[in-house]
Order: C-alpha cells, then structure tokens, then sequence
C-alpha cells in the first residue's frame, strides 16, 4: 500500500483516518468500526463492500 495513498484515504462513512493491515489486505477504521478490502491493489472504499471488525480487531486497533 503506496504510503502517500493511505495518507489521502478516509472512511467514507466517518471521514476518519484508516489503519492499513497488510495481513488482512484491509484498510481499518476506528471510528466506524469497519474493514475496507484492498482488491488487486486497489482500496474498494464502499460501504456496501466493507465488512465490521470485530471486537478482538478494534482492540489490535487500541492498543
């Protein structure tokens, strides 16, 4: 994930800042409490395609 890109990203529900997870191949959100899939390189920022994180991934995200 290009670092410049991640930069300008933010979650079209919250308009928060996202947290790459490069394991999981996703962009997180704190304040909404989803995941964002990054599909052949591209972030597919829809909320209909996003999936909610659960409460041991918004406690990774804490602390």
């Amino acid at each position: 994930m290009d670092s410049r890109l991640l930069e300008l990203l933010v979650c079209p529900v919250t308009k928060a800042s996202l947290t790459y997870k490069k394991d999981e191949n996703e962009l997180w959100c704190r304040a909404s409490g989803l995941a964002y899939p990054i599909r052949d390189g591209i972030p597919v920022m829809l909320e209909d395609e996003a999936r909610e994180l659960s409460a041991t991934e918004m406690e990774q995200l804490r602390g």
